[in-house]
């Protein structure tokens, strides 16, 4: 029988909510130069599929990565760890 390869699973801090069902992740990483050794931040914002909208600006969540449901979806909201204070 065909396995499945084991999927991705990111954190990172929700920097948007404003889409349907869609939400949008930042996951930062760092690395260091190999010439000049300064230590430089990237940022991914990655789409991922929040189906029943739980997740707001703030929230600290995990996504797991997933077949592609849409253009640029391809992650999928596998829980919330940290729910983001309220102002």
């Amino acid at each position: 029988m065909l396995e499945r390869g084991k999927r991705k699973i990111r954190a990172g801090i929700v920097v948007s909510d404003k889409m349907d069902k869609t939400i949008s992740v930042a996951i930062e990483s760092y690395h260091k130069h190999p010439l000049y050794k300064k230590i430089l931040k990237k940022i991914k914002k990655l789409k991922a599929d929040d189906p029943g909208s739980e997740c707001k600006v703030g929230d600290i969540v995990k996504i797991v990565e997933t077949r592609p449901l849409s253009k640029t979806k391809r992650w999928r909201v596998l829980e919330v760890v940290k729910k983001a204070p309220k102002i």
